[in-house]
């Protein structure tokens, strides 16, 4: 087996996945990356069919102590609260008011759906466009209180570039709300906008002040999360892609459909092992609860990477 730094293809020429530790993990995703671009080998994959997917939220940004879109719904709850005196008594929006995490946990799914609603509809999508990049211009992390765009994984990054440089076509798919994302992901990544799939509203075409616009409205239009994940890759791209990267049991579904076809087919897990660089946590979290994609990891052959003894370091902002 050849070490990676040793890889003698163009591609290889520089350091591969530098912020990533010289382990197995490492060597399964550039063992993988060079069969499926080596011409006249066995598992060569073309490159217009070279397409990687990655979840977001614990994947590629971190998720805790809560996702990063419901921290904006929470400042856009406070933010919006002197028009809404009503939110003084109803959950979840007393819950935030007065603090109580706990309490937001406690209204689970129906209640960041309703939060959702109350703060990301009624406007158009330039509006809120301009709400999302003005929030993440400001907004800091509550534990290390960097920019949350800095709150991005390096090897993460450096594992897009590392596939793009060898052809492969890199796509976010979360369940996050894709005009959230949209903003920032070419910053942050390297994905343009058109190539982000993501949880969204129904949005509709209007004409204000005869001015064109798309206003968007206070019903759920798609949820890409569980099962919506392949369904929304196959609506979106149109093919089955051949690597897919996610943490948590909301990409099991995803990572089985791109497993078990015929052909080269790779998946890894990201396993969140360290509580000092970033957080421990897996089975029993309220925010990217990895449980069932953990157990079936093994016998199915996906990856799974190890925060705290696969990665030299986790964010760019590390001596």
């Amino acid at each position: 087996m050849l070490a990676a730094g040793t890889l003698s293809s163009p591609a290889f020429a520089q350091e591969v996945l530098p912020s990533w530790n010289d382990t197995a993990s490492k060597q399964r995703i550039v063992d993988f990356v060079k069969a499926t671009t080596t011409e006249g080998g066995e598992g060569y994959v073309a490159p217009q069919d070279r397409i990687a997917v990655f979840d977001n939220d614990g994947t590629l940004w971190t998720e805790q102590p809560f996702y990063t879109q419901l921290g904006f719904t929470l400042d856009r709850v406070k933010t919006l609260a002197p028009q809404h005196p009503e939110w003084k008594t109803k959950e979840p929006f007393a819950s935030i008011l007065s603090g109580d995490l706990k309490g937001i946990a406690k209204a689970g799914e129906k209640g960041i759906v309703e939060l959702g609603m109350a703060t990301h509809a009624r406007m158009t999508t330039d509006q809120f466009n301009k709400i999302v990049t003005d929030w993440f211009a400001q907004a800091k992390h509550p534990k290390t209180g960097k920019p949350y765009t800095e709150m991005t994984y390096l090897p993460m990054r450096e594992l897009l570039d590392f596939l793009r440089s060898n052809g492969f076509t890199t796509y976010i798919v979360s369940g996050g709300g894709v005009e959230f994302m949209r903003p920032v992901t070419e910053e942050l990544y390297g994905i343009p906008p058109q190539q982000v799939i993501g949880s969204n509203i129904t949005t509709q075409y209007a004409i204000v002040g005869d001015v064109p616009v798309l206003k968007r409205l206070p019903k759920i239009d798609f949820i890409d999360d569980g099962p919506g994940k392949p369904a929304g890759i196959n609506k979106f791209i149109g093919k089955k892609p051949i690597f897919v990267a996610g943490n948590s049991d909301g990409d099991y579904e995803m990572m089985r459909w791109v497993t078990a076809a015929k052909g080269p087919g790779f998946a890894m897990l990201v396993h969140h092992t360290d509580a000092d660089r970033e957080y421990a946590y897996d089975r029993q979290s309220a925010f990217g609860k990895l449980d069932r994609a953990l157990n079936e990891a093994e016998r199915r052959n996906w990856l799974v990477v190890d925060m705290k003894n696969d990665w030299k370091k986790v964010f760019s902002f590390e001596n």
